[in-house]
């Protein structure tokens, strides 16, 4: 098969006082969050980003990676999680929900792939974690990593304007529990899968293709509202995809980060 992949990088800071998980690119600060994402110029190699819930509507979330050719990635979004309380017994902490510039509301976490191959023998989309979460600082050899963490992505779903038919996206919670496993996402068969398809991890409210609600404000100790840094618009996080610490783990005030390839495959 050939392949085409992308990683994203997903960091994890933690301060003493609490939890920050973003972007490494992203800022925070107590009342507004960092979110990043890609918007693409359209022509025969790549492809603009669609809104996941609308995919007849050009979205702009901003700036990222994509690949290139008639099988390609246009565009992953950022994993990243916003401030949370560290607790002895809670440790599930949930990521931010997409953001877009313009009038595009929040939508859960998504991945773009278009086939544009004059003869479509189908494809894979695959996700692997290449590590576990770590800060190399540490002085503690043993402590460097935070072990057990598990990321989960949940609630996948498959939309596109194409007439093509559908992939076939997994319905199961996809726990990264192996590192260097990739795990199955998405496959096309022969003839399916063409197009511009987006594949989300959750939904919004407004959607209208019968997904379950991801989405909830993300609030300040007082309950006001935090705003996003990147759109300006109202926070949310998106329960779809969390990332959970065991209590036994050692956390230290530092930044940790790990990375998440994506696999694109065409099938043989």
């Amino acid at each position: 098969m050939k392949r085409q992949s992308i990683k994203v990088v997903n960091s994890i800071l933690l301060m003493l006082a609490g939890m920050t998980l973003f972007s490494p690119t992203a800022k925070a600060t107590a009342d507004s969050l960092g979110q990043s994402g890609t918007v693409s110029v359209e022509g025969s190699s790549i492809s603009n980003p669609i809104d996941p819930e609308n995919p007849d509507d050009i979205a702009d979330p901003g700036e990222g990676p994509s690949t290139e050719g008639p099988l390609r990635i246009d565009y992953v979004s950022s994993l990243d999680f916003g401030q949370a309380q560290l607790s002895d017994t809670n440790r599930t902490y949930t990521a931010l929900a997409q953001q877009f510039l313009g009038e595009t509301g929040p939508r859960g976490s998504y991945i773009q792939i278009t086939d544009q191959r004059t003869i479509s023998t189908g494809w894979t989309l695959q996700v692997k974690q290449n590590h576990q979460f770590r800060n190399t600082v540490i002085q503690e050899a043993s402590e460097q990593e935070l072990s057990g963490a598990v990321l989960s992505l949940d609630k996948a779903w498959a939309n596109s304007n194409s007439i093509s038919g559908s992939p076939t996206v997994t319905r199961e919670t996809i726990a990264l529990n192996s590192i260097d496993t990739a795990y199955e996402l998405a496959t096309a068969t022969a003839g399916n899968g063409r197009g511009v398809w987006t594949i989300a991890f959750g939904a919004s409210e407004t959607n209208s293709n019968d997904m379950e609600n991801t989405l909830s404000p993300v609030v300040d100790a007082a309950g006001n509202a935090v705003k996003d840094e990147f759109s300006g618009k109202p926070a949310y996080h998106n329960s779809a995809i969390s990332l959970m610490i065991p209590t036994a783990t050692k956390i230290y005030p530092v930044q940790y980060a790990t990375e998440i390839t994506w696999i694109l495959a065409e099938l043989p």
